[in-house]
């Protein structure tokens, strides 16, 4: 699976208008399920971000994780949006190829196992809507933004 991370302090997403998922503090993670994409690997993405030390202590480092927040008495929401497009190649033409993507049925199966997951992981999860024309607005803190890339 590919991923985008963006840490923000707020973020939400709009579809025809109106707000289909919204958090404050928290991550915005902008997912991709691949042809050759399993539970396992969103497994391993959800662990990965839910661990990632990427806000920061009293001293301004990073070195806690979402999962940290809430027992900080902070509020850290994941929001969780589907998007194709990762799957981008565009190294030859330029008209970038989408086929690395995985198809709609299996992208839609492993989003909402995806979803699951990190609802029954973690205390605040908003999505966009699959396959739908969305409007992501976000406030980037920091600016974070890291890739994540998981094979099996």
């Amino acid at each position: 699976m590919k991923a985008l991370l963006q840490r923000v302090r707020q973020a939400r997403v709009e579809v025809d208008g109106k707000v289909v998922g919204a958090i404050g503090q928290g991550l915005l993670l902008l997912v991709c399920a691949e042809r050759a994409d399993t539970e396992q690997q969103a497994d391993k993405l959800l662990a990965k971000l839910l661990k990632l030390r990427i806000f920061s202590d009293a001293a301004g480092k990073m070195n806690h994780a979402l999962q940290d927040l809430d027992g900080q008495g902070l509020h850290g929401g994941l929001l969780i949006v589907s998007q194709f497009t990762l799957a981008a190649d565009a190294s030859s033409g330029n008209r970038p190829s989408f086929t690395s993507a995985a198809p709609p049925e299996q992208g839609r199966r492993l989003y909402d196992y995806l979803v699951a997951q990190a609802r029954a992981a973690h205390s605040t999860v908003a999505t966009g809507e699959f396959a739908a024309d969305m409007q992501v607005h976000l406030v980037n803190d920091g600016p974070v933004t890291i890739p994540l890339h998981v094979t099996s």
